[in-house]
């Protein structure tokens, strides 16, 4: 399994769908590239024929959040250093993403849990705004969406990311990326990340501390869900 040749990851991949003009559906299968110490990859992940494929160059998840600047959905330039001072989910998403889709109402749930710990989620869509706009109208969005359009991949890449979706980067009040999940965030995965990141801020543990503690609970979290699923197939 892919996720045996990943350790010290915060990650489940699960990839649905293609966007025509940004993501072909082979492509987006796996996140490619090595692993960062931030970065393991669910058990739910179907095994890779030969090795893992490595595309050169690619970054690895960054310390800090990337300098992006993206319009916000009525077109406003923003930038994720506006956001500097709150706990942060970033999500990328898109509106053909199952899973994008499914996460919403979760990610909104826990920015009103989160509300006294200051906690903010900005949604980035891989997508075009037009897309964006009108399944907001369908479906509001209680958090900030900046809209990537051509710029959705190359900010994803920033993340040290291929193009994969969803996947949610956790950052504390100074930007410091705490863990990055890739596929569908589970409520049990982000209530842990984002109590390890209250005790950060508390200065009852260590970065290197609650991203170790973090990396093993979501391990054992995919791994159970894994198990899980088996038994009612």
């Amino acid at each position: 399994m892919r996720s045996t040749r990943h350790i010290l990851a915060v990650t489940t991949v699960v990839v649905v769908g293609a966007l025509a003009g940004f993501l072909g559906y082979q492509s987006a299968q796996h996140p490619r590239g090595p692993a960062s110490p931030l970065t393991v990859v669910d058990a739910t992940m179907p095994p890779l024929s030969g090795p893992d494929p490595v595309v050169p160059g690619q970054p690895a998840v960054p310390d800090t959040l990337p300098d992006l600047t993206m319009p916000d959905i009525t077109g406003q330039q923003k930038s994720l250093r506006d956001y500097l001072g709150h706990p942060l989910i970033v999500n990328f998403w898109a509106t053909w993403c199952g899973p994008c889709r499914r996460e919403i109402p979760l990610l909104q749930q826990l920015r009103a849990a989160y509300h006294n710990d200051g906690l903010e989620i900005i949604g980035i869509a891989v997508d075009f705004q037009k897309a964006v706009a009108d399944y907001v109208a369908k479906t509001p969005i209680s958090y900030p969406l900046l809209i990537g359009e051509d710029q959705g991949m190359a900010a994803a890449q920033k993340f040290g990311m291929e193009p994969v979706l969803p996947f949610s980067a956790f950052a504390d009040a100074q930007g410091r990326i705490i863990a990055v999940k890739v596929g569908e965030l589970h409520k049990d995965e982000a209530d842990y990340i984002l109590q390890e990141m209250r005790s950060i801020a508390a200065g009852k543990s260590s970065m290197a501390d609650a991203r170790a503690a973090i990396a093993d609970r979501l391990r054992e979290l995919s791994v159970a869900r894994a198990k899980a699923g088996n038994k009612d197939s």
